[in-house]
This record gives structure tokens, C-alpha cells and sequence, in this order.
């Protein structure tokens, strides 16, 4: 497959996934979810996104309360994309502010 139509398949994903939370999801007051990266496979069967959460104690909840809400967020992905095959959606936490965050204060203390 060419990298341009997984580009394409990642920029649809991360939209219409960012709708559905939005609309569809309440969490607690205060917890913020931001989709900061997505990875479709070349093959399109497989898309990771990776999320940013805030405030940071509250990830478990986050991930959890995504994680058993998967099967929903997949099927209402499903009927919003219209193309075969449907790309099977993972959430992964992005660490990446996180490490940044770690590296700064490491910088600041030398």
C-alpha cells in the first residue's frame, strides 16, 4: 500500500476518533485527552494512537475507561469510514512530553 493513503487513513482516524470522544464519552471534570499521534500500519489493517492525558494522575483512569470502551469507539469508527478493511484502532499512551519533562529537569539541576 502506499504511505500516502496511510497518511490519509491516519489523518480520517485521528479525526473521527477525536469526534467520538468528544460527543459520545464523559469523563471526570478536569481530565483532558488529546490524540497527539497516529501510526497506521502500511498493510491499514492496524492504527495506534497515541495519547496525551492531563492532568497525569488521572492515566489510569483514562486508559481504562478507553480501554473498556474500545468495542463502542471501534464500531462507531466503523460506520464512519467506509472502506475494507477497517482498521483495528490501540490506544498507547505518548510518553514523549513525559521523558521531556524528565530531561528538562535534569538539564535545570546541572
Amino acid at each position: 500500500m502506499s504511505q500516502k493513503r496511510a497518511e490519509k487513513l491516519s489523518a480520517a482516524v485521528k479525526r473521527n476518533v477525536n469526534e467520538i470522544l468528544l460527543r459520545e464519552f464523559n469523563f471526570k471534570p478536569g481530565v483532558f485527552i488529546t490524540i497527539s499521534k497516529v501510526d497506521t500500519s502500511p498493510d491499514l489493517r492496524y492504527t495506534r494512537l497515541f495519547l496525551s492525558i492531563f492532568p497525569e494522575k488521572e492515566t489510569r483512569y483514562a486508559m481504562k475507561s478507553l480501554e473498556k470502551e474500545i468495542y463502542k469507539i471501534q464500531g462507531l469508527l466503523n460506520k464512519k469510514l467506509k472502506m475494507r478493511p477497517l482498521p483495528k484502532i490501540v490506544f498507547k499512551l505518548d510518553t514523549s512530553e513525559i521523558e521531556a519533562e524528565k530531561m528538562e529537569k535534569l538539564l535545570r539541576v546541572n
